[in-house]
């Protein structure tokens, strides 16, 4: 099988929204990480004011991260199937929060046009058909010096790096899905991360897409060298 792509990998998604939490909640240190990487896009004075982006929103387990960082920050939560913004739009939110359904890669065409002071995506720029012009929409709606934090499973280029993901998969992640039904979607999450940039290439890929002060940050845990933080900043004035 190969990594799912487009209305199929929606699809997938629309399938395991009602799982999804419970799946999430098994990996350790999930929401922990989430909340690191959120904290690490340095929202002074608790994101007063700021309008944050929350690309790839999925159930909402990102936007309570942004929203641990940020508490009185507003979040536009953007996420491509409506299975899992449904399950987000479901849950008890602030005022000031709320859901859009659109691809990552057309948001002007979607209303979302922002400028947002920062950008928050977890777990998104693998799955994207194309990452480069993925980088180049968030670009556009985000405000001169924004800052933006990418959370993705990203190896870090090592060996053991790739045995580690996969022996993880195969002897967890999989057998899980299966037992839910969505044995596709989780598949599908161990080979795009085998497939996708390691984190050196995706640093290299944020630098070419125009983003400045990029960053590359480990995550703890069994996911080191796994999963990264990546922070960067617009083009333009300090945020």
């Amino acid at each position: 099988m190969s990594v799912l792509r487009h209305d199929a990998l929606s699809a997938a998604f629309d399938h395991a929204a009602t799982r999804y939490d419970l799946m999430v909640a098994a990996s350790p240190g999930y929401h922990g990480h989430l909340r690191r990487s959120a904290r690490r896009l340095g929202l002074p004075d608790e994101g007063r004011g700021a309008h944050v982006l929350d690309l790839g929103c999925g159930t909402g387990a990102s936007t309570a991260a942004v929203l641990a960082a940020a508490r009185r920050a507003r979040v536009t939560g953007v996420d491509a199937s409506p299975g899992m913004l449904e399950r987000a739009a479901a849950k008890d939110w602030p005022p000031g929060v709320d859901f859009t359904r659109a691809c990552a890669d057309r948001l002007a065409d979607a209303g979302v046009h922002g400028p947002f002071d920062a950008v928050f995506a977890a777990y998104l720029l693998r799955n994207v058909p194309d990452p480069d012009r993925t980088l180049a929409s968030v670009r556009e709606v985000m405000a001169p010096g924004a800052r933006i934090a990418v959370h993705e499973y990203t190896l870090g280029g090592r060996r053991v790096d790739r045995a580690l993901w996969t022996a993880v998969c195969k002897s967890v992640i999989m057998p899980l899905g299966r037992v839910g039904g969505d044995a596709g979607l989780y598949e599908h999450l161990w080979r795009s991360v085998l497939d996708f940039d390691t984190a050196g290439a995706f640093a290299a890929r944020m630098r070419r897409a125009g983003f400045v002060d990029v960053r590359v940050l480990p995550l703890p845990g069994w996911q080191w060298g796994i999963t990264h933080t990546f922070v960067a900043r617009a083009p333009g004035a300090a945020a």
